[in-house]
Order: structure tokens, then C-alpha cells, then sequence
């Protein structure tokens, strides 16, 4: 038991990343965590020992995501949470590498968030297409395409962003 506690402990930075990726909040992301790791413990006999706990959790918290987004719908609130105010206080960045990070994260808060979980699970959890599919509870084909749309969607952010910063504002 204590092995598999052990490895699903492992496995919560990777589970805040993505949990951030997908709220944008740090605590509504702690507490998305926080509720998958307390699921993922009250069933821990669904899990076998031997496999990673990675694709089981993120199947947990994918769908705690999921029932979090349909009562916020159902109320009738906003879905997209608010940045926290030291989020928003705008820092003059020091090199280009953090402005187009900044610029590639603000891009992928912007698409839906299904091309997004999408996109998380593939590019940067490194979930192969059919383990993605799987944990999203989609088929292949719209995982493919969810991926693809948001790929588009993204590039399209992005240049739209570049043109902006390359258009100065001339005063006399």
C-alpha cells in the first residue's frame, strides 16, 4: 500500500501543472488536486500495482474538471477564472524568451479549453495520442482533430501577437 501511495505522490507536480494549465487560478488548481489525490486514495484498489498512477490520475482529474466546468455552466458563472492581482501586475520582462513564453501561455488560456486539455496532454504531459484520447474520454480521431484545431487556433493567437508588438506608436 504504501508503494502506492509512494508513486502517487510522484506524480502531483505533474498533476498541479496541468491542473494550472487548465484553470489558470493556482488555487482552484491546488484544489483540483487537492480532490483528485483524495479520489484517487478512496479508490485505490482500482489502480494496479506494477502500472504508473500517472494515467489514472490525470483520467481522475480530467473528470473532476469536467464536473467543476458543468456546475459552473449550470450557474450560469464565468468559466474562466480571474488572474490573481500579483498575476496582473505587468513587469517589464528582461529577455525575449520570457515574453514569448508569456505570449505561447496567454495563447493557450485563450482556446477552449477542450483543444486545450488536448494540447497539455500531448505536447507537454507526453501522452501518446491513444493514452491522451483515453484519458479525455474521446475518440482518437477527436483527439486528432481537437489537437489540430488548437494548433491553428494557437498559431493564429500568436501571430496576431507578434504583429502587435512589431506596431509602434509614433507620438509628436
Amino acid at each position: 500500500m504504501d508503494e502506492k501511495k509512494a508513486a502517487i505522490l510522484g506524480e502531483i507536480p505533474r498533476l498541479r501543472r496541468y491542473a494550472r494549465s487548465l484553470l489558470r487560478d493556482c488555487d482552484a488548481a491546488d484544489d483540483l488536486v487537492q480532490d483528485c489525490l483524495e479520489r484517487a486514495l478512496v479508490r485505490l484498489d482500482n489502480w494496479q500495482t506494477g502500472e504508473s498512477p500517472r494515467r489514472w490520475l490525470f483520467t481522475i482529474m480530467h473528470h473532476l474538471f469536467i464536473d467543476q466546468m458543468r456546475k459552473v455552466n449550470r450557474r450560469g458563472e464565468v468559466a474562466m477564472l480571474p488572474l490573481a492581482a500579483a498575476e496582473a501586475v505587468a513587469q517589464p520582462s528582461e529577455q525575449m524568451e520570457s515574453i514569448a513564453s508569456r505570449e505561447i501561455i496567454d495563447a493557450l488560456q485563450a482556446i477552449s479549453p477542450d483543444r486545450r486539455a488536448a494540447l497539455v496532454m500531448v505536447a507537454i504531459e507526453g501522452f501518446s495520442y491513444a493514452e491522451a484520447a483515453s484519458i479525455l474520454a474521446v475518440p482518437a480521431g477527436t483527439l486528432m482533430s481537437r489537437i489540430a484545431r488548437g494548433r491553428e487556433e494557437l498559431r493564429g493567437l500568436l501571430d496576431d501577437t507578434a504583429r502587435r508588438r512589431a506596431i509602434r506608436i509614433v507620438e509628436k
